[in-house]
């Protein structure tokens, strides 16, 4: 028996694909049924770990098993190439942003290679490849034109490490996205795409979107955030300030609390702030202070309550004899509503938190259910419960929702305000300030002011004789001599280039369309686009639910209006995939160590560990998402070198429900090259020839049986993202194999296991690709078996012999019993009435009737 050699068997399968192009895409005309697989295309950091194998062995399973489905089937791959941490190496090291990213991307794209991965290689780009970027510069100035884009000044997050903007969606928990550093406001002048103009849309779409996980439907609805409520003026008690004779704008979703009003408050940002600030240094300094603070909605919640009292009043709109203190708090956001608010801290925590601290009214407006409206008070916590109305003049009595819709109609009917709908979402600042990323195609001219680069100068190329100094951060074009320089295309004077480049979320918000037809002369082959989109199945981290996967809804919404694509939605079908994870370790000078220089042992259940090579003491950490930062990655290379590939690819599928985060273990990766092994074993102790079926041979009919439903079963885990359960089917069919062994079987049985081999190499194929082929070639079979069709169960085979019927008494159920299917009505009511369990239930009493529906149920009448 040959022992099965992984090293020399996937490099030789790899090859014969390679040589036969199986996985060029079929042109559109193509008649199948197509089915475009995608998983989120990877950044191009230099190498790639087991979560990288996880995820595109996952996109790999689905695209082989439509292949042999029949489907014409688009599996493209990519390179998410732009970004920061190509800048910042450049800085490190002393090289060249393109040079590192395309040296990266060949070192990748093999690591990819040697996966197997079903992938149409001749549509591979790069998104910092001119040929891409200056197509995405055509549909941006396209935008523009409609008025989708523009330019003004506001206020912004800074990440003073990386020394850029960032939109709202990339700050996380205050801090950068990818720098980690807390992020600052300042006011800069951006350019910006019109997002909120599609709030509605993007909303109204999540319903249409039946194939995405519910948590990342609710998390981008959630952070669009449509509320509907008041937006209202407060007329100034006195003299009003400069310029703010109209009074002080505020928007509420809690007008049915206006009674409850104590105070008035405005964002450290808003105009009016900086206004009362400029001669007053002890206020600019805690607006700058307030500035550092963190910028999400969490930061925000959980940071200590600041504030300043401005000393204006505004008078309230349904009471004049009342009059309200203005104040400045950094609590407020500037980009939510008006930047202004009405206070009312017995029903808003942070109202309250911050009404607490500088010992502000709390007047309690809204009566819980069954609570005496003489006693009720508010303690630590706001009461933002049901209730109705007390304490408010003419809304006392009523339900909160009423009392919403009164107040509106009292305001709009003193000519103050007016219903309005406002959105969390804020319009997306696409402005960066560095190099390494598209750049914005845009002229400065103090003549003619911003003009668009005409359409025959595209694409706008970064200049390649760029300086990167440490000490010199920021955006090296700034700094450039003569790129930047350059003429006005509308009155021929000097101008200057833009030097912010494009947001990468820019980059990955089309890639998908561009896929159709990557050599397309135009931004999109709208006719390929038609065919392929929307992308039936991506997959990719649940991580991008709001950044990529928000922008690129956007973006193609943009560019249907645009006529550039047909569809509304790019994903029909979305799957967020676990995190491959691994122990972190650190040295005794605190030092990320990587598993490959760690030796772990257990002595008594304590677990202890050194380095490899020195024997110094290793600190075991937390199990973690394998990062490159905590240096707790594996290298797929020296795994491959151990057990195949293959034997990775089964692992990181079978250890558990792809939705799950999988810790890597040596040990697992080691249960699945058995597997691999053993699987090989049958297939190769199979003799050749062909063999006559016997209906009466038990164990040939009973291994049939199984390979049969084994179809069923491997169909459904891979059709429901359930790769896990399939893999533990064939992993007990292995069994059933065994149970029937070549050596010394009957005709019947060889022609059964010849049968059923032919099942199990398709079935393995999109698992385990190359074992699957090396399988195939040893039963003789025709082609390659990545060509061969999806096996079809035999109905008869694949029926279950046995049914399990509960039996019900009295309209309980009581019992259950098992018996063959389709058995006759009278013998199954036999085997019930001398079921044990239903026997101790008839004690006593007589049975009146037993009605037996076949195949499902038993039902006992008696009393």
């Amino acid at each position: 028996m040959a022992r099965y050699n992984p090293k020399d068997t996937e490099p030789k399968w790899r090859d014969a694909w390679a040589k036969a192009d199986v996985f060029r895409t079929a042109d559109i005309s193509d008649a199948r049924p197509k089915y475009y697989v995608l998983e989120m295309f990877p950044y191009p950091s230099g190498r790639i770990h087991m979560g990288h194998v996880r995820n595109y062995a996952m996109g790999d399973v689905v695209a082989r098993y439509k292949r042999a489905q029949g489907f014409s089937v688009l599996h493209p791959m990519g390179w998410d190439a732009f970004g920061m941490p190509a800048e910042n190496a450049a800085m490190e090291r002393g090289v060249h942003p393109k040079g590192w990213t395309y040296d990266n991307i060949a070192a990748m794209r093999e690591q990819l290679k040697a996966l197997g991965l079903s992938i149409d290689w001749s549509r591979e780009f790069a998104t910092c490849d001119p040929e891409y970027y200056g197509k995405q510069q055509a549909w941006f100035l396209k935008l523009l034109q409609r008025g989708l884009v523009y330019r003004k000044e506001a206020s912004v997050n800074w990440d003073p490490v990386d020394m850029t903007v960032l939109a709202n969606e990339q700050v996380i928990d205050g801090k950068g996205w990818r720098s980690g550093a807390p992020v600052e406001k300042r006011k800069l002048t951006q350019w910006f795409l019109r997002i909120t103009d599609y709030a509605d849309a993007l909303i109204e779409g999540l319903k249409t979107l039946d194939r995405w996980p519910e948590k990342v439907r609710i998390m981008q609805e959630n952070w669009i955030a449509r509320s509907k409520g008041l937006r209202f003026t407060f007329k100034f008690d006195g003299a009003a300030p400069a310029g703010h004779d109209a009074g002080l704008e505020v928007y509420t979703t809690r007008p049915d609390t206006l009674f409850g009003a104590s105070f008035v408050g405005i964002a450290p940002e808003h105009p009016l702030a900086d206004q009362l600030a400029a001669g007053n240094p002890e206020l600019q300094a805690f607006i700058a202070e307030c500035r550092k603070g963190g910028t999400s909605e969490a930061d925000i919640e959980g940071a200590e309550k600041l504030g300043r009292d401005t000393g204006l009043r505004v008078v309230h709109p349904l009471d004049p004899t009342i009059t309200l203190p203005v104040w400045i708090a950094n609590f407020i956001l500037m980009d939510y509503g008006t930047g202004a608010i009405f206070a009312c801290p017995a029903h808003d925590q942070r109202d309250l938190d911050f009404a607490r601290k500088y010992d502000l009214p709390v007047l309690p407006v809204v009566l819980p259910p069954g609570e005496d409206p003489a006693s009720f008070e508010i303690g630590k916590e706001a009461y933002v419960g049901p209730g109705s109305i007390y304490k408010s003049s003419f809304l006392d009595g009523l339900d909160i929702e009423s009392a919403k819709s009164e107040a509106i109609a009292r305001i709009e009917a003193q000519d103050q305000g007016q219903g309005a709908t406002v959105y969390r979402l804020r319009d997306w600042g696409v402005s960066r300030q560095r190099y390494w990323g598209c750049p914005i195609p845009i002229i400065h001219c103090e003549a003619c002011g911003p003009v668009p680069v005409p359409e025959d100068q595209l694409p706008v190329v970064l200049p390649d004789d760029v300086i990167f100094e440490a000490d010199k951060p920021g955006n090296p074009l700034v700094r450039h001599p003569t790129w930047k320089h350059t003429t006005c295309p509308s009155c021929g004077g000097a101008a200057q280039r833009e030097t912010d480049t494009l947001d990468t979320f820019m980059d990955s918000s089309w890639y998908f369309a561009r896929f159709a037809n990557p050599e397309a002369a135009e931004c999109i082959d709208k006719a390929a686009a038609d065919h392929w989109m929307p992308v039936d199945q991506y997959i990719g981290g649940v991580e991008h639910a709001i950044l990529h996967l928000l922008y690129a809804r956007f973006i193609t919404r943009a560019l249907k209006d645009e006529g550039l694509v047909s569809v509304e939605e790019p994903f029909a079908g979305l799957f967020t995939q676990g995190m491959v994870t691994h122990e972190a370790y650190k040295n005794t000078a605190g030092e990320w160590v990587e598993p490959s220089d760690v030796v772990v042992t257990a002595e008594n259940n304590i677990r202890t560990a050194k380095h490899a090579t020195t024997g110094e003491p290793i600190t075991i950490g937390d199990i973690e998402k394998m990062s490159k930062s905590k240096k707790n990655v594996v290298a797929p290379e020296d795994i491959f070198d151990a057990y195949g590939v293959d034997a990775a690819r089964l692992f990181v599928m079978s250890d558990s429900p792809p939705e799950r985060d999988v810790q890597w273990t040596n040990s697992g990766v080691e249960g699945s090259w058995r597997f691999t092994h053993r699987l090989w074993n049958e297939f190769d102790s199979q003799p050749a020839g062909d063999f006559a079926h016997d209906p009466a041979d038990e164990m040939a009919l009973a291994l049939r049986k199984s390979a049969h439903k084994l179809i069923g079963f491997v169909t459904d885990s891979i059709e429901g993202f359930r790769f896990n359960s399939g893999v533990a089917r064939l992993y007990e069919f292995l069994n059933a194999l065994k149970a029937a062994p070549a050596e010394g079987a009957t005709p019947a049985v060889l022609a059964a296991r010849k049968e059923a081999l032919h099942i199990l190499a398709r079935l393995v194929a999109p698992f385990t690709p190359h074992l699957a082929e090396e399988a195939w070639a040893s039963l003789g079979a025709e082609g390659l078996v990545v060509d061969a069709p999806w096996p079809i169960a035999d109905a008869a085979l694949a029926a279950d012999d046995e049914r399990t019927l509960p039996i019900q008494i009295n309209g309980k159920r009581r019992g259950e019993i098992k018996v063959k299917a389709g058995l006759a009505e009278a013998e199954v009511e036999k085997i019930a009435l001398a079921d044990p369990a239903v026997l101790a239930h008839l004690e006593g009493v007589t049975v009146r009737k037993v009605i037996v529906v076949k195949d499902r149920i038993v039902n006992i009448v008696a009393n």
